[in-house]
């Protein structure tokens, strides 16, 4: 049995989206692949990430429920600001064990015999493509179909941003909408209005891991920026010029409204340096890039970066290291095939 659920890219409202503010996001032909199979009489979990650099481990579900319990207990921690977001799950096999408690216990399932998750992903880990939400999803979605659970959305969604709220602190639930549904879309606090898929010639490139995590960069903001800064108006114009751009399939306002949103990116201190003179010259060739994730507030790298241009800049991407990378948006969402 196989579940697949895409990655995404936010074309503009990174940061803003968490404060209420509107964010546009598109799903990608980038997907995690979550293959469930039985293994075994025993109530035994293995997990087999190859994509995570993890080897296979096995645990009991009585082991599980216990580590679950953990997990939330160092949740409560770091809300109360005694532990960093980055304690509350250590390990990528952590976040997923959390899962399969979540959504064994919240759906009421029996085990009824060990179960192997084994993940694949093509998805960037940690560069602003939504990693964790889709491979949370795919196991999720995997998981239901294979305890013969009807699919409803709402459950999913529900128990997936649960599980991301582990990793990132405070997920908006723009990528588990994205990941869910596919397509492309205006999300804003909680609700999505569904766009046309976008036909400006768009690429990205890879400037690497970020030296911070996406939890750590949206706690930097919190800290720096606050809920209440005018800033998050500026976002909130762009992401409106930008659907309007879109809608007309104009790429030089999309370009121009790209431009504006790397400003306030900028402004809010999450594009370092080494990515901002790329940035700066894509500008002087005359296109327009952007970091389309949280970005980072260490390191010289940035995640995923998105490029709206006739041409592929390649030979830029040569000069500064950097991966370029084709990418198709993705009408489906979270599926079984």
């Amino acid at each position: 049995m196989k579940a697949v659920a895409p990655g995404k890219l936010i074309l503009t409202g990174e940061h803003a989206v968490v404060y209420g503010r509107p964010a546009l996001a598109m799903a990608v032909n980038r997907n995690a692949q979550a293959f469930i199979t039985m293994e075994g009489a025993d109530e035994t979990v293995s997990f087999d990430l190859p994509n995570l650099q993890a080897q296979k481990e096995s645990f009991t579900l009585r082991a599980l429920r216990d580590f679950h319990g953990r997990v939330e207990r160092n949740y409560e921690e770091f809300l109360a600001g005694r532990m960093p977001i980055r304690e509350v799950v250590r390990k990528p096999v952590d976040l997923f064990q959390y899962a399969f408690v979540t959504v064994l216990d919240g759906l009421h399932l029996k085990m009824g015999g060990g179960v192997n998750v084994r993940l694949n992903s093509n998805i960037p880990i940690g560069c602003g493509m939504g990693s964790s939400a889709a491979t949370i999803l795919s196991v999720l979605r995997g998981l239901g179909h294979y305890y013969r659970v009807d699919f409803r959305p709402e459950w999913y969604s529900r128990y997936s941003l649960e599980v991301e709220n582990m990793q990132h602190g405070k997920a908006s639930g723009l990528d588990t909408y994205v990941s869910m549904h596919g397509g492309c879309v205006r999300f804003q606090n909680g609700e999505a209005q569904e766009l046309p898929l976008p036909r400006v010639p768009l690429y990205i490139v890879n400037t690497g891991t970020p030296g911070s995590t996406t939890g750590e960069a949206v706690a930097a903001v919190a800290k720096r920026i606050g809920p209440k800064s005018p800033l998050w108006d500026s976002f909130e114009a762009t992401a409106d010029h930008m659907q309007k751009a879109l809608l007309r399939d104009d790429l030089k306002a999309f370009q121009k409204t790209m431009r504006e949103n790397h400003r306030l990116l900028n402004d809010i201190g999450v594009v370092p340096g080494r990515v901002a003179d790329f940035v700066s010259e894509v500008e002087t060739a005359g296109a327009a890039a952007k970091i389309c994730g949280a970005g980072a507030v260490a390191g010289d790298a940035a995640g995923m970066v998105l490029v709206a241009s006739k041409e592929a800049p390649a030979d830029l991407c040569a000069k500064y290291g950097y991966e370029l990378m084709t990418v198709r948006p993705d009408p489906l969402g979270v599926r079984v095939v």
